[in-house]
């Protein structure tokens, strides 16, 4: 589950039956049928991400219970850190899709444990739309998908200038949208940093956005809003008081009625 910060370059063409099967599912609501993970994601997941977040970084997330547990979901988070890709699927319960560099899959060893975790290849200096089809082609398998919504990693953490990718996934999809913040990951592995300092680092999960009732500049820019109005209001929240279950934000404008 790795990042990149090139934008979102994409891979070659798709074999037509490909084509033919992304065509037909569009018009259909995304699959309830998640991918169950794999041998090698839970491997990773318990022996390595989980002994670096939960005590190395002292990790703590909170908002669980908002996390739906099938069918396609776009992860919106904040982006501070190389660490936020692995974290965030193991702080969420589920798999969680990110895009990666096409050349880290023909590396001996690295290339199966990546793909075995969810990552998919893109192309470096292809086009934008092509990653947006395959990504909208993860969502319709039932993946959560990860979109870090300003791009690239930012130096103080939060969101701000969040880009319409992850709108118009959930668009393209009809998927609901996930904010997640990332609290503290630009302190422990930020731009700049070589070696990691090891400051706690806590998740907070907000409240389900529905996808933007169209493709339409404007939707797609309303729902981003959203998405950047919650992440930073987790962020503020900053880190989790030792043993309790802080409450969660009210929904937004864009959330769905209760």
């Amino acid at each position: 589950m790795i990042d990149t910060e090139e934008g979102l370059p994409a891979s070659g063409p798709l074999e037509p039956r490909r084509r033919g099967l992304r065509r037909r599912r569009r018009t259909e609501p995304p699959t309830l049928l998640t991918p169950r993970p794999s041998l090698t994601y839970r491997l990773i997941s318990y022996l390595l991400v989980f002994p670096v977040f939960r005590l190395l970084f002292r990790g703590r997330t909170s908002g669980n219970g908002l996390v739906p547990m099938e069918g396609a979901l776009v992860v919106v988070a904040n982006h501070g850190s190389h660490l936020d890709p692995p974290l965030l699927g193991h702080a969420l319960g589920r798999p969680v899709a990110f895009m990666a560099k096409a050349e880290l899959f023909r590396v001996p060893l690295l290339g199966p444990i990546i793909r075995a975790c969810g990552a998919y290849p893109v192309s470096r200096g292809a086009s934008d739309r092509e990653a947006i089809r395959i990504a909208t082609d993860r969502l319709l398998e039932g993946w959560a998908t990860g979109v870090f919504i300003d791009g690239t990693r930012q130096t103080d953490g939060r969101v701000n200038q969040p880009q319409p990718g992850a709108a118009l996934l959930a668009a393209r999809a009809g998927a609901h949208l996930l904010p997640v913040a990332i609290i503290n990951s630009h302190r422990a592995l930020g731009t700049g940093q070589s070696t990691p300092r090891l400051v706690p680092i806590h998740i907070r999960i907000g409240q389900i956005i529905p996808p933007p009732a169209s493709r339409r500049r404007a939707d797609l820019l309303a729902t981003t809003a959203a998405c950047q109005e919650q992440i930073n209001a987790l962020l503020d929240q900053g880190l989790l008081a030792p043993g309790r279950e802080p409450a969660a934000l009210p929904p937004t404008s864009a959330d769905p009625d209760p």
